[in-house]
């Protein structure tokens, strides 16, 4: 199932989840919605790119690099996810 079929908190827990794969000694059951990932879960650049790899193999939806961004915060990356994929352009 790909995130933007999925439910807000299904999607929630999905990126909760793979976070606990990259920081298993974090807090994450109190960790804010719009709470830095990267200083909040002390994630390196390599922490980072290895929670977008993962996301990107769980749900199957390309991240960009330009999109990263994005991704920074808990609410940011469930809302990435769950945006609708664009649709077939229209001339």
């Amino acid at each position: 199932m790909t995130a933007p079929n999925m439910t807000a908190a299904e999607t929630r827990q999905l990126v909760l989840d793979t976070l606990a794969a990259i920081a298993p000694e974090a807090d994450l059951a109190h960790l804010p919605g719009d709470a830095v990932l990267r200083e909040e879960l002390d994630l390196d650049s390599m922490d980072f790119l290895n929670f977008v790899t993962a996301l990107h193999e769980r749900t199957g939806i390309d991240i960009p690099e330009a999109d990263y961004p994005s991704l920074s915060t808990l609410d940011g990356a469930v809302a990435y996810l769950r945006r609708e994929p664009p649709g077939p352009a229209t001339a």
